[in-house]
């Protein structure tokens, strides 16, 4: 049986790999309520400024925007609710080791649909990048540009 009624469904925190450096990355199921898939599935959510955060030993997503559904009622969802992440143990542990140190945070990538159809956040251990590393991120970056334009003349 084919879905060919989903769309690929893809929402990028542009941001994150401008400012940080990425660790490690793992895959994670959310929690949603009501009618918070419909709004997926539509394209209507926002990564801008989320992080994620330890409480009692699960992970949480907060400022997540997911827009309440337009043909939904009094059943609606709150737009920017904490969410909450689905992990393993193993990998709860692991996260929450490597954010014990000083300067690493966790940071969702990107929130997609799977090809089940299911809603998953790809999240990252990652460190805050200074001024002076973006720059070089930036430089490294036209470099390589200006090199592959080089290679393509000859």
């Amino acid at each position: 049986m084919e879905n060919s009624g989903l769309k690929n469904i893809s929402i990028k925190n542009k941001r994150a790999t401008f400012d940080f450096e990425l660790l490690s990355t793992y895959n994670a199921g959310i929690v949603l309520v009501g009618t918070e898939i419909k709004s997926i599935r539509q394209g209507k959510a926002s990564l801008v400024d989320t992080f994620c955060f330890f409480s009692n030993d699960e992970l949480w997503v907060k400022n997540m925007n997911i827009t309440e559904y337009f043909y939904g009622s009094y059943n609606n969802h709150l737009p920017r609710r904490d969410r909450k992440l689905l992990l393993n143990r193993k990998e709860l542990d692991k996260i929450r080791r490597q954010t014990k140190e000083t300067g690493f945070t966790i940071v969702p990538l990107k929130l997609y649909l799977d090809e089940k159809g299911l809603a998953k956040v790809q999240i990252a251990v990652a460190k805050g990048k200074k001024s002076y590393d973006k720059r070089e991120s930036l430089k490294a970056k036209d470099d390589k540009r200006v090199m592959d334009r080089a290679m393509k003349k000859f």
